[in-house]
This record gives C-alpha cells, structure tokens and sequence, in this order.
C-alpha cells in the first residue's frame, strides 16, 4: 500500500496532506508552492519543509525542473519576524533560535544551489528580505509584472545581510546596495534590469512561460545539466585562471560522458538524441 501512495503522489494523482509547502508533480516538473498565506514567511517549518522536498528531488530520476511557488498576493515576506520575537522572552532573548533561524535559512538557499536539477522561481506578488533572497538564489526566475521586491530591514533596524549575499550575486555591487541602504521597493522591470529575474510578463501568462522554460530544460540531458549547474557555481567564484582550469577539466570529463557522445552523434547524425543521464 505504502508503494502505491508513493506512486500516486508522484504521478500527481493523490491529494497531498496540508503543510506549510504544497508539492505538486506535472510530468517530469516538480511544483512547490508556498502555501502559508498571506505572508508565506519562511518560518523553521517552512524552511524544513522546502529543503527536505529540494533534496528529495535531487535525488529522484523522475524530476528534472523544480518550480518554486506560491499562494497568495505575497510570494514571501521573508523571515517571520512574530515567530522570532517570540523568542526575545527566553533566557538568552532569543540568540539560539536567532542562530538556528539564519543558519536553517542558509541551509536552505545552499540546498537550492547544491540540487542538481534546476530551480526556478515563479514570482507573482512581493518577495521581500529573505523572500528576495529565495527568488535571488534560484537558477532562474521569471516575474509577473504585479511582482515586487525589497529588502526593507533598514526600516526595521535590521540590515538584509543574509539575503544579501544572494542580491550581491545577481545585481551590481550599486545597485544591491541601493536596494539594501533604501529599503526601497522596486517593481519587477527594474528588477529585470537590476539581474534579479530573466523575464517579466503578464500575470496571466505566469505560469505557461515557466512552464515552457521547465519542458525546454526537462529536454535536456539530466546529466548535463547537473555537470554545467554544479560548475558554473564553482567557476563563479574563482580567479580567472583558476576557472578555465577547473571548467576546462569539467569539459573533458563532461566529452566523455555517454550523454555527451550520444548527443553530439545525434546532431551530426540529425536525429533525436536519447539521454541515458550517464
């Protein structure tokens, strides 16, 4: 019985319990959606449970994009500050469950980058501190144009330094600061031009776009794509030397993968490659 619910939950057929993270499954796509409206905030149990499902679907051979979404008119407020203040009546006013906060959120954004399937964000509606953050970590994200974003803890007296070390490795050093310094909000074509999305479209094209951005991707050989995701976060913070070394050993390794040589047999043979992910 346990094999058959295990079936029918990947197959997308079986109603999933409620939970602070709604998992969805559409052919080789796995949809999360943060399901904790209005704020959707990224409180202990939505982290856990957002990570535990990244990791799951780094595992599974099935999956091949994974969407990170949401419910509501917010996409994330970011942190729940009412769960953290709670916290300032113990001993220690708060310090461990502080700790245990951002080292859980840091957990999270580094599972995101450590899965070997592509993430992409879907954001419709405000993406704020570290709601920023999870939209900046991500592979790709596409926005509606309704989407929003800050990080507005300068308000606060909180400074956004988590999230920004996500925010500073999309946009520009000037224009992160910007954002951090002013906790100004800014809508998602400066977001587009600021590096934090790829595309910005209507709200009711949404969902088609990423969908077609996840079927294009899910074509792909999987294991190409785990060698190209797992490198480029690599080279990205290497010298310059140091990286062509590293990319060009992945490159070799990568010619004689059996993808590698079934696809470029396929192109010069014009006809439809057939991935093995080996």
């Amino acid at each position: 019985m346990a094999d058959v619910v295990a079936m029918k939950r990947q197959e997308g057929t079986l109603p999933l319990p409620a939970g602070p993270v709604a998992v969805a499954r559409d052919g080789s796509t796995l949809r999360l959606t943060l399901a904790s409206p209005p704020a959707n905030a990224l409180s202990l149990a939505m982290m856990a449970a957002l990570k535990a499902e990244i990791e799951r679907a780094g595992e599974d051979a099935s999956v091949r994009v994974v969407v990170i979404a949401a419910s509501g008119k917010v996409f994330c407020a970011g942190h729940d500050l009412k769960e953290l203040t709670a916290h300032r009546a113990d001993a220690d006013r708060g310090r461990a469950f502080f700790e245990r906060t951002f080292a859980d959120c840091s957990a999270l954004m580094q599972a995101i980058v450590a899965c070997p399937k592509p993430v992409i964000a879907e954001v419709d509606g405000l993406a704020t501190a570290a709601g920023l953050q999870l939209v900046a970590t991500c592979d790709l994200a596409v926005a509606s144009h309704e989407a929003t974003f800050c990080t507005p803890g300068v308000h606060i007296g909180l400074f956004c330094s988590t999230p920004m070390v996500a925010l500073s490795r999309n946009a520009s050093r000037k224009q992160a600061m910007e954002m951090l310094l002013t906790g100004e909000t800014i809508d998602a074509a400066t977001a587009k031009e600021f590096g934090l999305v790829n595309r910005v479209v209507p709200r009711e094209y949404l969902n088609q776009v990423v969908n077609k951005y996840a079927e294009t991707i899910a074509s792909k050989s999987p294991l190409t794509l785990k060698i190209g995701k797992e490198a480029f976060y690599k080279q990205v913070e290497m010298g310059l030397a140091d990286a062509y070394d590293y990319t060009a050993r992945v490159m070799v390794d990568n010619m004689l993968a059996r993808d590698a040589e079934e696809g470029i047999g396929a192109f010069v043979g014009k006809r439809k490659p057939e991935w093995k992910g080996e």
